[in-house]
């Protein structure tokens, strides 16, 4: 059933109102398919593109929504709830897009955003390498200033969402030593030595490519670096902020969709005259797990808020993530269980779920890094 929300303008009501329309109409009947074979849906993203649903939070004036996060992270949600592995995508697409909409120039705004917020062009974050996953500070892809200003990158980059789908990818790279030597770079797809590596094959989110970006004296001119050189880890971290709230937006669209198959499957089945749904073990079980999505909505949409008013939100924003995400692994593997047998048969779609869902403890950072940062974060308050 759908969830009742209260938006905070009348606009926002009517966009919720448009992303159902296209989740119900244009995402939720083909997702299965897709997920299946493996496919990446980009025509997909350009039809969301069209409605104007992956600039939602980029300024007007660049062609973007003008959306507070408040409103972009619900229609996140709802998009998950038909389909993952296109909510995902639209969240890293938006956190690609972040660096150049919080530092970047306004004449690099003007030439590049129109097309990214109105989704001609679909983006990838490309941080991660495969030593240096969650302590990104360490990375050692290499950006080698030329003489004509602009810089030639080398190494491997890892986990990258899109890769080989994207036509432009928000890539960091070590300038010099140090945690204040890594610089941003927006790197286009086409850029003479950059490949794709083989997608990894996933247990779950199998319509989302994910690959290594291997980047062999890719150039990249100077016009092209985002804020100033050496700003690149403060950069990253930033948009690490809104990318967790995302992927906590996310998981909690999926754990809805879980809680939502359980509870309709158990109105149906009956068990000894009666429907299951009426037994006190399922019962409960479904009010636990009723329980545990309107929490995650409301941690993650406490966080957005705090980010609307300009308010520091990275310990929020790890709260919402493991929160969120810890949240939609319990209610979808309670879902797998409340349909028994045919819960663990891919006759329907909340095994999927529970795949899907296992992957949100994981990317934007841990959950066990997101503990690091809470803990870190209360450390520092009783210090003061």
């Amino acid at each position: 059933m759908p969830v009742e929300r209260m938006m905070p303008t009348p606009e926002a009501a009517d966009l919720i109102d448009l992303v159902r329309e296209i989740a119900a109409r244009d995402l939720a009947p083909v997702a299965a398919g897709h997920e299946a074979a493996g496919t990446f849906p980009r025509d997909t993203f350009r039809l969301l593109g069209k409605a104007g649903l992956l600039g939602l939070v980029g300024p007007e004036r660049h062609g973007g929504g003008g959306q507070p996060y408040e409103v972009y992270l619900q229609v996140l949600e709802e998009i998950a709830t038909a389909w993952m592995s296109v909510a995902v995508g639209v969240s890293v697409h938006t956190l690609s897009c972040y660096p150049l909409v919080a530092y970047g120039t306004e004449t690099q705004r003007r030439q590049w955003l129109p097309a990214m917020l109105g989704g001609d062009l679909l983006g990838a974050y490309s941080l991660s390498e495969a030593q240096s996953g969650s302590d990104a500070a360490s990375l050692r892809t290499r950006a080698e200033r030329q003489a004509d200003g602009g810089y030639r990158v080398t190494g491997t980059k890892a986990w990258v969402t899109h890769g080989g789908q994207a036509d432009f990818y928000t890539l960091f790279a070590r300038t010099a030593p140090g945690q204040r030597g890594i610089s941003c770079f927006l790197v286009p797809a086409g850029a003479p030595g950059l490949a794709a590596a083989r997608p990894e094959e996933k247990m779950g989110l199998t319509a989302s490519t994910t690959a290594q970006l291997h980047l062999d004296g890719v150039p990249v001119p100077a016009e092209r670096l985002v804020g100033a050189e050496g700003e690149g880890f403060p950069i990253a971290m930033s948009a690490l902020d809104a990318g967790r709230l995302g992927i906590a937006a996310c998981a909690t669209g999926l754990a809805q969709a879980a809680l939502d198959a359980a509870v309709a499957y158990a109105h149906e089945r009956e068990q000894f005259g009666r429907p299951v749904a009426s037994f006190q073990g399922l019962s409960f079980m479904f009010a636990d797990m009723a329980a545990a999505v309107a929490s995650a909505r409301a941690t993650y949409l406490d966080a957005a808020r705090r980010m609307d008013r300009g308010l520091p939100v990275t310990r929020e924003a790890a709260i919402a993530k493991l929160v969120c995400t810890d949240g939609a692994m319990r209610v979808t593997t309670d879902a797998v269980q409340a349909l028994g047998g045919y819960g663990y048969t891919k006759d329907f779609p909340v095994e999927r779920y529970m795949r899907e869902a296992k992957v949100t403890q994981i990317f934007e950072g841990t959950n066990q890094i997101q503990r690091i940062v809470i803990s870190r974060a209360l450390a520092a308050g009783a210090a003061r």
